[in-house]
């Protein structure tokens, strides 16, 4: 079903979030549906190999206009973690340091 990892935590954390109230199945599935039309317009093949990609724009954006979190803060975590895999030779577990949100 999940071909990465971070596929299964994206689905994890989207029901966590939908127990917990932040959104509904309606609304959930209106934001998937919607980033990937976006993701077609702007010239995604939709082979499937791209799903949870949108699954996880979807995520970040709903939460997002639930005041869950805001766009900077997603940025400024998107940013660490590139910076944690930047310096983390390969195989080795990704940690985040402070120096990562610099």
């Amino acid at each position: 079903m999940f071909r990465e990892p971070w596929e299964a935590q994206a689905f994890a954390m989207t029901l966590a979030l939908h127990e917990r109230g932040v959104f509904t199945w309606p609304e959930w599935a209106a934001a998937l549906a919607s980033e990937i039309k976006r993701a077609q317009a702007a010239g995604d093949p939709d082979t499937g190999e791209t799903y949870y990609s949108h699954w996880l724009a979807a995520l970040e954006r709903i939460v997002a206009d639930k005041g869950v979190t805001t766009e900077d803060t997603l940025h400024r975590y998107r940013d660490a973690w590139d910076r944690a895999c930047d310096r983390t030779p390969h195989g080795q577990p990704i940690e985040l340091q402070p120096e990562d949100f610099a």
